[in-house]
């Protein structure tokens, strides 16, 4: 029997475009869990993966930290670069695929923050990014990463019909209005999610924020594979420890001594 799945996964332009992006995603409840965690050394150098538009990264650096960001978008690198400038920091900003980063340095944490791993679509894009965290840690450094805990019984509900999950103004002055639609792919673990975009109440396209669904277990494997040790995985921010109810997967890493092959 032929296989119909579409293997095709996508995020769309129009979420990356950067004023949108920004005006749905003020929140910075994940700011306090990071900075907890940021290493007290003095000249201890940071690299975030999938940084964005600076949400974190501007406000960590704010604090003193050596902060590196990293992002493959274009458009929210240079929204970045100018949140940058007008807090009058200097932070080093690179377009780069995760998947195949190479910095020559080392760093003594690395985190990807805001369910980011969610858009590596198989196995190898994550196994790939984990070789290159792997890479670039020191031997004694932090990778922290955060991702949702799957919920079935919420993606079920949600295949019903359109659902508005958000509606603002931005920077810009565009009223957005977004609905959403999902549909869960069971064979590849994919949540086809489409965003419906209403900019100034007239419809304006449809959206891919397709995302891969990781599971526990599968995460915690993934992870001894790749060379390293889970020194703490909590359900929230506020570091309850992860249970069959939890939202969030929190991961709290070293390398191992002995990195399996």
């Amino acid at each position: 029997m032929e296989n119909t799945t579409n293997t095709e996964y996508k995020v769309g332009d129009l979420i990356y475009d950067a004023n949108i992006y920004d005006g749905l995603n003020t929140f910075l409840s994940d700011l306090q869990f990071y900075k907890n965690w940021m290493p007290k050394e003095v000249n201890a150098e940071i690299l975030e993966l999938c940084s964005g538009s600076g949400r974190l990264t501007i406000p960590l650096a704010k604090e003193g930290l050596k902060i590196t960001g990293v992002d493959n978008s274009k458009s929210m690198l240079e929204q970045a670069k100018i949140k940058t400038k007008n807090e009058k920091l200097e932070i080093s900003f690179i377009l780069a695929d995760i998947r195949n980063l190479d910095l020559t340095k080392k760093y003594d944490l690395i985190f990807i923050p805001f369910n980011s791993i969610h858009h590596l679509y198989d196995n190898q894009d994550l196994f790939d990014t984990f070789k290159v965290v792997e890479k670039h840690l020191k031997d004694n450094g932090l990778f922290i990463f955060d991702c949702y805990n799957p919920n079935i019984q919420y993606i079920t509900e949600a295949e019903k019909g359109k659902n508005k999950i958000a509606e603002y103004t931005t920077t810009d002055n565009r009223k957005v209005i977004i609905e959403q639609t999902m549909k869960y792919e069971s064979i590849t673990q994919i949540n086809r999610i489409e965003w419906h975009y209403f900019i100034n109440d007239v419809f304006h396209s449809v959206q891919n924020l397709d995302m891969r669904m990781y599971y526990p277990q599968e995460l915690d494997s993934y992870l001894k594979y790749s060379g390293f040790t889970i020194l703490h995985k909590f359900g929230n921010f506020d570091e309850d420890k992860f249970n069959d109810k939890s939202e969030k997967q929190i991961f709290v890493c070293v390398k191992s001594k002995e990195i399996n092959k």
